[in-house]
């Protein structure tokens, strides 16, 4: 069966964005220092219609991710934190279905993106995520509110956190509120010279 995980980055202080975040602030006051290491790899840059880029252990894991998920869910705040800044065809080339309380009308885009805007929650997204990828994995895309919900409902099967080596300070914590009693059991650790890729099991998946 196909599984569901998040692939986040994240500050050694636990952000996985600074204060402030809002669609004229993608991931808030210095979050973008979070993603610096995927920005210069070839799997991300061919993402933006750009050619080049390093193919180093860093880019086999955004590799690997882009290949194995057959649709995404995301949040509607981390929507419209992409929307204005998503190019035409976004880097997701597969079915994205965003969490919201507002019906609104599919969003077609190039390369096969459109967005589904799903107001029935979490359960109703997934389902139809499910189907979408064609058996493939489905990734859960954020933010942090949206990867705690499916935490909490026991739906996450797996969770990469991209660790990269900053202190923000503040921001938004992707574990505030998640239990305690939370079971994970790591999965694979990758080290590069600009972040520490950590994966995790959910200890009853």
């Amino acid at each position: 069966m196909s599984k569901v995980f998040a692939s986040l980055g994240m500050s050694l202080d636990g952000f996985i964005a600074g204060p402030g975040s809002g669609p004229d602030n993608p991931l808030g006051d210095g979050g973008m220092r979070i993603h610096e290491w995927v920005f210069g790899v070839e799997s991300w840059r061919a993402r933006q219609n750009a050619e080049g880029g390093q193919t180093d252990q860093d880019d086999a894991i955004v590799r690997a991710n882009f290949d194995r998920a057959g649709a995404y869910i995301m949040g509607r705040r981390m929507f419209a934190e992409g929307e204005v800044g998503w190019s035409d065809p976004p880097p997701f080339r597969a079915p994205v279905f965003v969490l919201t309380h507002t019906p609104r009308e599919p969003w077609v885009r190039q390369g096969g993106t459109t967005f589904t805007f799903v107001t029935e929650g979490i359960g109703s997204a997934l389902e139809r995520a499910r189907r979408a990828a064609g058996g493939k994995d489905v990734q859960i895309s954020g933010g942090a509110d949206t990867v705690r919900q499916f935490i909490d409902a026991g739906l996450l099967d797996e969770l990469q956190i991209h660790l990269a080596p900053l202190v923000l300070g503040a921001g938004v914590r992707l574990f505030d509120g998640v239990s305690a009693a939370l079971g994970l059991e790591p999965a694979g650790v990758v080290d590069s010279p600009r972040v520490t890729h950590l994966t995790y099991r959910f200890a009853a998946s």
